[in-house]
């Protein structure tokens, strides 16, 4: 499996960014999938999930996560969307995409390389 983020870039404050993550092989339907970001310094953080089934969850600690970014899901394209609204300096970070793939051993984890997001004037 392999997973491509994109989609990062510099925007303004108050801006918006789509990123995708793009999975090959043939797990994808049946994988969860969760954006992280990890700012200069700083651990990385989770920012938002996506189960198989497509219910969703946000980070509590993020201020305002939930009510700007959305993650969804195409299983027909094997790839995974995180949209950005009214983006904040404090969202600059590197986004990581990663994607959970139940087994009958056990949750098998994978990471992308991670896409730069910038929000600046």
């Amino acid at each position: 499996v392999q997973l491509q983020a994109s989609g990062g870039g510099l925007v303004q404050p108050g801006g918006s960014l789509r990123l995708s993550c793009a999975a090959s092989g043939s797990t994808f339907a049946r994988a969860a999938f969760a954006w992280y970001r990890q700012a200069p310094g700083q651990e990385r953080h989770f920012v938002a999930a996506i189960s198989s089934g497509g219910s969703t969850n946000y980070a509590d600690s993020i201020d305002s996560v939930e009510g700007r970014f959305t993650i969804s899901r195409d299983n027909a394209k094997n790839t995974v969307y995180l949209q950005m609204n009214s983006l904040k300096a404090d969202d600059t970070a590197v986004y990581f995409c990663k994607m959970n793939v139940p087994t009958a051993r056990g949750t098998l984890m994978y990471w992308g390389q991670g896409t730069q997001v910038t929000v600046s004037s």
